[in-house]
């Protein structure tokens, strides 16, 4: 080889083939910071936001009620039944994702039966029931009275059930379902008692409007299943639907767990197509809970962490 082209390609021109393995070194060093850079960042707004962001506590309870009922529903018979009533319901109560000092969300869910007789004790009637419910509360903090907690809103609800006699030969049943949208209301207080978290709420709902299910005075539920359908749903108004319910409950925290005892009251009255019917009970609830939040895994709670609670 020439001294000549021995000196081309050892000329500062070419030199950056044989510096490629440190470049390309050093860009993935680069490339590694930045991206550790970036993930530092991201992880360091989601904590940031996390901080910002309240924590909603969920407070949920699971009841058992029992009690007395009574019954009337002049599709079946004129007469009054009366009896006993059990019941299992599930309560869940959340401040809302926007404006949660403000707002609260509540989702309850009730499963009853009942075992009514008549007055001679000789025919026996039966009724299941189950009511779906979601809420929302507007609250305000009394505390000019003590730290009272008031809230009001709308509630949208559905019921569905059935009461069954076997006395009846022709027409044994009689089934209910509506969707309405309530007015609700509820008032809590808490308070220290013998070193124990204690709370006392009363909630109320009644139907604004909605629609409810109801045949023809001794129209039968063959008639409707070959293809009568007219006339069966009807405007719920409080002229021809009223409903009424109310809970006043207590709570006993013992460490994370909530009990809770009370008493229950539902009316149900309904005058439509000739057809009167009302259903009343009247209930003692028992019931565990607890309250908890939701949190990534590994996360702490900071010494400026906000909780707002449902109550």
């Amino acid at each position: 080889m020439s001294p000549t082209m021995r000196s081309a390609m050892n000329s500062p021109a070419n030199s950056g083939f044989s510096d490629t393995p440190r470049f390309m070194k050093i860009l993935r060093i680069l490339l590694s910071l930045v991206l550790a850079m970036s993930l530092n960042a991201t992880v360091a707004a989601e904590t940031d936001s996390a901080d910002v962001q309240p924590y909603r506590p969920v407070t949920a309870y699971y009841t058992l009620d029992a009690g007395s009922s009574s019954i009337v529903d002049t599709y079946l018979t004129p007469l009054r039944y009366s009896g006993w009533s059990v019941g299992f319901g599930y309560d869940r109560w959340q401040a809302f994702k926007r404006s949660p000092e403000d707002w609260l969300m509540n989702l309850r869910l009730n499963v009853n039966v009942d075992r009514d007789e008549n007055l001679t004790g000789n025919a026996t009637m039966w009724n299941l029931g189950l009511a779906f419910s979601w809420g929302m509360y507007r609250r305000w903090t009394l505390h000019s009275l003590g730290g009272i907690t008031v809230g009001a809103g709308p509630r949208a609800r559905i019921d569905v059930g059935c009461l069954y006699t076997s006395r009846n030969g022709n027409n044994p049943a009689s089934a209910k379902a509506s969707a309405t949208v309530d007015a609700s209301a509820y008032v809590a207080r808490k308070f220290t008692l013998w070193g124990k978290t204690m709370g006392l709420r009363y909630t109320t709902s009644l139907p604004l409007a909605g629609a409810f299910f109801s045949p023809d005075y001794g129209e039968l539920y063959y008639e409707i299943w070959m293809g009568n359908h007219s006339g069966l749903s009807h405007v719920a108004w409080w002229g021809n639907y009223f409903r009424w319910n109310n809970d006043l409950m207590a709570d006993i925290r013992f460490g994370g767990t909530v009990l809770t005892f009370g008493y229950r009251c539902d009316l149900l009255s309904t005058k439509v197509s000739h057809i009167n019917t009302r259903i009343v009970r009247h209930a003692f609830v028992f019931g565990i809970g607890g309250e908890w939040i939701s949190m990534y895994p590994g996360r702490r709670l900071s010494a400026d962490t906000k909780i707002i609670s449902a109550f």
